[in-house]
């Protein structure tokens, strides 16, 4: 199968082209930089703004991943509903069989944040034009380089005591960027006509406080954590960019995000992939040697 990656350069996407490049399939790697471009897979330009590079990019091509969305700006909403209207249009033109997405966790019935509004809405828009599209939502995804890992990897690294707001006691799923990849090259080859969704995770539901501790334990690290119920998402989001990486914007959307409980509740995705998703503490001592072994290669 013939098959386009948006977002090829990016955590998932770097991943994915030589996943999908080892099941069979021909890539078609989409990238605003493609002369940059050093990973797998046929290199072409393509930007979810621009609706005639798209065009080009998904010529020929027999399905689409869509991984791209844009956390770090205040009108991200905005953007990724436009980029999304203009993928779904591309994609129909093109004669896609269908888009595969990449979203996020989270209970329709909750009073869900910004972010997850905003990728509940990706869903539907990247449907618009008749293109079935296979959705897998994901909470957090562990792996060197995704954010809301190297965020919990850098607040365990850089706190030994931590003064937390009520968030951390939120439960999530978190699953290895590993398995996430079994997941998107599985549902690929999957029959399907019309749209639809399914949770992933891993085998463990712990609140984000636990995935910390565990994180401290596995470095051989102690780490004491002191809730503060009113530490406020725009204090939250400072305090962050000041002790990890994560840009205020960025710890803003995902902090908001935070208040919202993200676990699996239909698994069946199971029986149309099966094998048995790493446990927790696998997913980190895999994170951490991916890390180990990037600082080498520099």
């Amino acid at each position: 199968m013939r098959v386009a990656v948006a977002g090829a350069s990016g955590f998932v996407g770097r991943r994915l082209c030589p996943a999908l490049e080892s099941a069979g399939h021909t890539v078609r790697a989409m990238t605003r930089r493609p002369e940059s471009y050093r990973g797998v897979g046929e290199p072409v330009r393509g930007d979810v703004g621009d609706r005639a590079s798209l065009d080009a990019a998904l010529d020929g091509c027999d399905a689409a991943f869509y991984l791209v969305h844009s956390l770090g700006r205040a009108d991200f909403e905005q953007r990724d509903a436009e980029a999304a209207r203009t993928f779904a249009g591309a994609a129909g033109d093109a004669g896609l069989r269908r888009i595969v997405y990449l979203g996020g966790l989270g209970d329709d019935a909750d009073d869900l944040s910004a972010h997850l509004r905003s990728r509940r809405e990706v869903e539907e828009l990247l449907g618009s034009a008749g293109v079935p599209v296979i959705t897998l939502r994901a909470g957090i995804i562990v792996g060197h380089g995704g954010i809301s890992w190297e965020m919990t990897r850098q607040l365990v690294e850089h706190l030994p005591a931590m003064v937390t707001p009520r968030w951390v006691r939120t439960r999530t799923q978190p699953i290895a960027v590993a398995d996430v990849l079994r997941y998107l090259v599985g549902v690929l080859d999957a029959p399907a006509t019309v749209s639809r969704s399914y949770d992933i995770g891993g085998p463990e539901v712990l609140a984000y406080v636990d995935m910390m501790r565990r994180v401290a334990t596995i470095e051989g690290r102690t780490m004491l954590v002191i809730p503060v119920p009113l530490l406020t998402p725009r204090l939250s989001s400072y305090w962050l960019s000041l002790v990890t990486d994560v840009d205020v914007q960025t710890g803003r959307s995902l902090i908001d995000s935070m208040s919202n409980e993200v676990v699996v509740r239909d698994d069946g995705i199971r029986t149309l992939v099966p094998f048995e998703p790493m446990g927790y503490d696998d997913a980190v001592l895999r994170a951490l040697g991916e890390r180990a072994a990037a600082k080498r290669a520099q």
